[in-house]
């Protein structure tokens, strides 16, 4: 599969290496240009891009960066994506680093607003897990324990697509619902940096509260 992935920070970087170790075809860029990720792209085999082509022909477009910088990004950014391509959130809202955002603070989940900033359908997916689990602790399917990642969207397709993925890199995908529950799963919440079983994801995402802690309002 043809990967697309929109920041190289710690989520983009970890991605990187897991999808090209497992043979995905991946495109990297960042907010710099394409030079500054020349190690990464020799670590990895994956292929450094500018930020205006990496979604070209991609089949999942993986976009985590911070939500302030969302805004910035080029217009028609995903533009030229193959035909029904998957759009991945992997963003979270921190206040005090991506100042206030209305929408957010008034009760917009993070990935509906993402969503309509770029113009497109998203799926939220490993905003709740971090870099270094994300790259160290996935385990065979039916392994006791196995962590499990929460996945919201609306188009079941789409969040299938995101499902498998999350499997192949060795974590149990749990459904979290259409992309206005994805707030279950922001920050602050008991699914957040849990490293959770399947069964606890449920039942986390079930006791969340929709109020967010003030640690993450602005």
């Amino acid at each position: 599969m043809r990967i697309g992935i929109i920041g190289a920070g710690n989520i983009g970087g970890t991605l990187t290496r897991r999808f090209a170790a497992l043979g995905h075809e991946v495109v990297v860029a960042n907010s710099r240009a394409p030079q500054t990720l020349e190690d990464l792209a020799k670590e990895t085999g994956a292929t450094a891009a500018d930020v205006s082509v990496a979604a070209v022909d991609a089949e999942v477009v993986i976009v985590t960066i911070p939500e302030k910088a969302i805004p910035g990004l080029p217009a028609r950014v995903l533009d030229g994506t193959a035909p029904g391509a998957v759009i991945v959130d992997t963003g979270n809202y921190y206040p005090q680093r991506d100042g206030r955002i209305a929408a957010i603070e008034e009760g917009m989940t993070e990935s509906r607003w993402v969503s309509g900033r770029l113009g497109r359908p998203v799926v939220k997916a490993f905003n709740n897990i971090r870099a270094q689990h994300l790259m160290e602790l996935g385990r065979p399917a039916g392994t006791p324990g196995r962590i499990a990642l929460p996945v919201a969207g609306d188009d079941p397709q789409a969040k299938a697509v995101v499902m498998r993925l999350v499997d192949e890199l060795g974590f149990d995908p749990v459904d979290a619902g259409d992309l206005d529950s994805s707030w279950r799963q922001q920050p602050g919440t008991p699914v957040y940096a849990a490293d959770l079983d399947a069964e606890g994801v449920r039942e986390a995402l079930g006791r969340a509260n929709p109020e967010r802690l003030p640690d993450f309002r602005a």
